[in-house]
This record gives C-alpha cells, structure tokens and sequence, in this order.
C-alpha cells in the first residue's frame, strides 16, 4: 500500500510538471495571437487525442450526452477558464497566474453554501477567509495596469472553474468520463473559435511545433493525472496539484529569468496553506469513506478540483430527482 502511494504521489508530481510546460507553451502563443485564438488551438489540439482511446476501442456510444444544459454550461464556464488563465499568463509570469489561479479550491468551497446548501463550520471559514486575503493581496493595484489586469482575469478563470468543479460532480453521475472531458473542450473549442474569428490570426510556420507539442503535452498531462487519482484516494494525491506553483516558479526563471515578488510570494502562500487546509479538514470529517470515495479528473484543465463529501450528496439528489 505504502508504494503504491508513494507511486500514485510521484505520478501525481510528474503530471503537473506536464501541466505546467504546457501552459508555458500556452504562455509562448499568448505573445503572438488573441488569448480567445489561443485557448480555441489549445482545445482543436486536444480533441484528436480526446477522441483517439474512443476511436480504438470502438466505444462511440461512450460519447452520447445525457444533460445537454449540464455540458453547455461547463463549455461557457470553459470559455471563461481558458480565456482568463491565457489572458493571465500573457499579462503575468506563470507563478503570479498559478498564485492566483489556486485560489479555486477555496472558492468552490465559498460557493457550495449560497449553491448547494453546505454548512461550513467556523474554522473553515477563517481558512477561506485567510485564503481570500491571500487572493487580496495579490490583487493590490500596481504600477502596471496590464498586470493588474492579468490578475482579475486569472482570478475570474479560478471562480469560473470552481463553478465548473461542482457542476462536473452531477455530469459524471449521468454521463462518461470520456463524454464530459469531449462535450467541454468540443463546445469551448467551437465558443472561443467563433468569439476569435472575425479577430483571427493567421498560424506562423514556425508554431505549428508548438502546437503538436500542446496536443501531445495535454494527453500525456491527462493520463498521468488520471492514473494517479486510479492508484491512490485523492487525499492522498490532492495536495501535491499545488506543486505547480514551484514548477511555474522553475519554468519562469530558466525561460523568462523572472521571479515572483515578496507579495505574490505572501500571498500565494495564504492560499497554498489554507487550500491544504481545507483538504486535511475535509479529510478528517469524512475519514475512511473519504479515502475510499473513487475520482473523476475534471476536463479543462484537470487540476485543482479536490474532493467535496457535499458536492457528492447533492450530485447524487439531482440524480435521483431528474427524470
């Protein structure tokens, strides 16, 4: 048990460092075409290798979509995930957009008592309310309005993925895994390509590579993330999503020889403490069940989507209540 945790860990770490060069390469194309272009290549890239496991195994009924609402609400939300997070790491090195962009954790947390009902009790809310802080202080105006600007925008991508992280729970109740990842990144792709058309760029010669290397980045990304969350409970893997923030860091200082600021750095270590916070919380109050409970990776993004007991009790009314 012991190094099939240690494994499931490892891989955990390995497919966030994936993650993580593939937004750098998102990053390299934000500087050459529109942040709605950008996010639109990113998800014509993915759909090949999205649809290819389907397409060996035969297995297109896998595809049919059984909430129709449910997908186009997480293809909107995606527009506004993908958007923000590419308009982010246009405007701010990637470790100033993770800072920001690991904030989700605590927002989803925020949101399930105005949305699903859920009780918090007062130490997580002084969590949450330190993590805001965090979120604050890494918001204060700066010299540069572009990057105060880069900051909102990650900052609306992290409220719209927390949206999309409940909204997920009821989707995976109804339909496949391999349904909702396809209907998400097909409907953001057709959004943000009809949102960047009358704007669009023309593709240099020299970034079609860039491109490949996107599609093949993701799949591998997905597989890793997909067999660490299969090999171990996600309390046991959860925490380590937030190493992306030391591989942003690396990332930053060999390709663009910047570091964060003392206030991103205060900052992003609030919300960093405060999100283990919660997921060690969470993992004390559900116990054994909470180890146990099986896990579907998200699709657009694949990160930052920890475990919620309530999201799972409400999913699963919602399914017994629809028709």
């Amino acid at each position: 048990m012991r190094e099939r945790r240690l494994r499931a860990i490892a891989i955990m770490i390995a497919a966030v460092a994936v993650f993580s060069f593939m937004d750098g390469l998102l990053k390299l194309l934000a500087a050459y075409y529109p942040p709605m272009q950008v996010a639109a290549l990113r998800g014509a890239t993915s759909l090949p290798f999205t649809l290819l496991p389907v397409l060996l195994r035969g297995r297109w009924r896998d595809l049919k979509p059984r909430r129709w609402r449910m997908h186009l609400l997480r293809g909107l939300l995606s527009v506004l995930v993908m958007g923000g997070f590419i308009y982010a790491v246009r405007a701010l090195s990637l470790a100033n957009a993770y800072a920001v962009f690991l904030s989700a954790p605590l927002i989803v947390a925020a949101l399930s008592v105005p949305l699903l009902g859920e009780r918090i009790d007062w130490r997580n809310w002084i969590a949450i309310l330190a993590g805001l802080v965090g979120v604050l202080t890494m918001l204060r105006p700066s010299a540069s309005g572009l990057s105060t600007l880069g900051t909102l925008a990650a900052l609306v991508g992290a409220i719209a993925y927390a949206i999309s992280a409940i909204a997920v729970r009821v989707l995976t109740r109804s339909d496949t895994t391999v349904s909702v990842v396809f209907w998400t990144v097909g409907l953001m792709t057709v959004f943000t390509t009809a949102i960047s058309a009358p704007g669009w760029v023309p593709i240099e010669h020299a970034h079609w590579k860039w491109l490949l290397g996107l599609g093949v980045l993701a799949a591998v990304a997905q597989y890793l993330l997909t067999e660490a969350f299969r090999s171990a409970p996600p309390s046991v893997v959860t925490p380590f999503e937030y190493t992306a923030l030391l591989w942003g860091v690396a990332i930053d200082r060999l390709v663009w020889h910047v570091l964060p600021s003392a206030r991103v750095c205060f900052g992003g270590g609030l919300v960093m403490a405060t999100g283990l916070y919660l997921i060690w919380h969470q993992r004390q109050l559900a116990g054994g069940e909470y180890a146990r409970e099986t896990w579907q990776p998200a699709a657009e993004k694949g990160r930052m989507l920890g475990y919620s007991s309530t999201v799972e009790v409400v999913a699963r009314k919602q399914e017994e209540d629809s028709p």
